[in-house]
């Protein structure tokens, strides 16, 4: 096996030492820091500390991005919005924050995605000179962060013709051109969660999974095995509250303003070719767009965020009917075959732990969720448990630094700065060495430098090589490979995370029987 086919040393997150690492934890010795909550932020809280040298161990009640990190836009965003809305710290923060995730620590990951904005009869003229300066403002912003113009393109304008040739199925009545952009995308963000906590696995931090946080305190937490039922105690000189939309049910005082962001399942089929993504205006709105996203398995996302949310918080959200409805009327509007209900094979909704900042006395007064700032906030209790919230997913490296600083400095530990922003994450490396790994292409862009040990298993195992689902392309090697090295204990953790076979309930359900025979025959032989 060559260098780059091997998994990352300590890195190989399995059941087994899920179940050893439990056992040694609670009840055990006191740690330096121990997080709860294994999102991008609690996974990125967890890297960071184990980098600096720090004892670490993190606990989540169900998966690896089991909330809101697996239900994003899959965009890592440079802060164009921001900027427009005159939040220029935030916006320079996440175009910096983009940077780095795009040329050090998850090339492999992350990449550059162009967008189309069409210039229909519904855009003004007027509109569309706002928008176009914006788009040169985030040009502006990727200098100023630093990010090569080889990472990302520059902004142009599009003829009509050019604006169909990267986006097919616009309809070209009165089509006057179109303004291309260029962001970065995700491959999946659960991928980068995963990647988060196992590079701090092989920087010696304990991810453990299926361990509920019952009760905080500045010393510890109260947890309970929840694949045994078993409750115990874990010690630690620091605490850190990373549990996103959740955190205030731990911590006294906390806050959440819940933000919806509801995305679309569309089979690519239906709409056709997209060389490029979309920013379809919203109508009556100057600075608010449902973003059209094409992806490589074989379907497109259309998503919209920022809608208030009440009530009691779930642990997976319900798309109502409502965005269902909103999202294919303006979908509708500038594309040239309809799309119905009918087509849409799946749906998902995420929320985004907006802090809220309106007085106790009067929680009416806050602004809409799409106003509220996206600066995150790292908060201390009377018991001395730290508290992040608020954000976004492009930034959790800041967050999780800014957590950890706190943590260090309230607990006086021996720590020094982080080393996050230089830190590659497992699988990563320069593009021209990703671009010489001798695996497909859609393999690297999923596991990077360790791509070839993912081929190797369908190497030596054939029937590993066959797709799980029809026109699907996850094969049974991913999910063997998930299984070993990357903490999945399930057949949920396999579909709905590890890989999103899940984001659509037929292929789901048809998939379940042979990912539970192959979990069953992985758990019996782990190797």
């Amino acid at each position: 096996m060559s260098p780059t086919s091997r998994p990352a040393t300590g890195a190989s997150l399995s059941a087994a030492r899920r179940s050893r690492e439990v056992a040694d934890t609670v009840g055990g010795p006191v740690v330096d820091v121990l997080v709860v909550g294994l999102g991008a932020t609690g996974a990125g809280a967890a890297l960071d500390a184990a980098a600096r040298g720090l004892g670490v161990v993190a606990v989540d009640a169900h998966d690896l991005a089991f909330g809101t990190s697996r239900w994003s836009s899959k965009l890592i965003h440079g802060g164009l919005r921001y900027l427009a809305s005159g939040q220029l710290d935030v916006a320079h923060e996440s175009a910096v924050e983009r940077g780095v995730l795009m040329e050090r620590t998850a090339p492999h990951l992350v990449r550059a995605q162009p967008f189309v904005l069409p210039l229909t009869p519904l855009v003004s003229r007027g509109q569309g000179a706002l928008a176009w300066a914006g788009f040169r403002a985030g040009d502006t912003l990727r200098l100023a962060a630093r990010t090569a113009r080889a990472t990302l393109p520059a902004p142009r304008r599009l003829s009509a013709v050019e604006t169909r040739h990267l986006a097919p199925a616009l309809r070209s009545d009165r089509l006057r051109g179109g303004l291309l952009s260029w962001d970065g995308r995700l491959t999946d963000d659960a991928r980068l969660v995963t990647a988060l906590a196992r590079t701090a696995a092989a920087r010696g931090a304990r991810i453990l999974t299926r361990v509920r946080a019952l009760e905080l305190t500045g010393s510890g937490a109260r947890v309970r095995d929840e694949t045994t039922g078993e409750e115990g105690v874990i010690r630690a000189r620091a605490v850190v509250n990373a549990s996103g939309v959740w955190a205030g049910d731990l911590v006294d005082g906390i806050r959440i303003r819940p933000s919806r962001g509801t995305h679309l399942v569309l089979r690519s089929d239906r709409l056709g070719p997209l060389p490029a993504g979309l920013h379809v205006p919203i109508p009556g709105e100057t600075n608010r767009f449902v973003l059209v996203l094409p992806h490589d398995d074989g379907r497109v996302y259309v998503g919209l965020t920022d809608e208030p949310v009440d009530g009691d918080v779930p642990d997976v959200p319900e798309v109502p009917e409502t965005d269902v409805g909103f999202l294919l009327d303006v979908l509708g509007s500038v594309l040239d075959v309809p799309v119905h209900r009918e087509d849409v094979v799946g749906a998902f909704a995420g929320l985004r732990p907006l802090l809220d900042t309106a007085p106790s006395d009067r929680p009416g007064a806050a602004p809409r969720t799409a106003d509220v700032s996206r600066r995150h906030a790292v908060l201390t209790s009377s018991e001395g448990v730290i508290t992040v919230v608020g954000g976004k997913l492009t930034t959790y490296r800041r967050m999780a630094e800014d957590a950890v600083d706190a943590a260090v400095a309230a607990r006086g530990l021996a720590a020094g700065p982080s080393p996050t922003a230089a830190l590659p994450l497992v699988g990563a490396a320069a593009p021209h060495t990703l671009a010489g790994v001798r695996a497909p292409r859609r393999l690297v862009r999923r596991y990077g430098t360790e791509a070839p040990a993912v081929q190797a298993l369908a190497s030596r195992e054939p029937c590993l090589a066959e797709r799980v689902l029809p026109g699907h392309p996850v094969t049974g090697a991913e999910l063997v490979w998930a299984l070993r090295h990357e903490g999945a204990l399930d057949e949920a953790d396999l579909l709905d995370r590890r890989t999103r076979v899940g984001l659509v309930p037929e292929d789901r359900a048809a998939a379940l029987g042979a990912v539970r025979d192959l979990v069953g025959e992985v758990t019996a032989d782990p190797r």
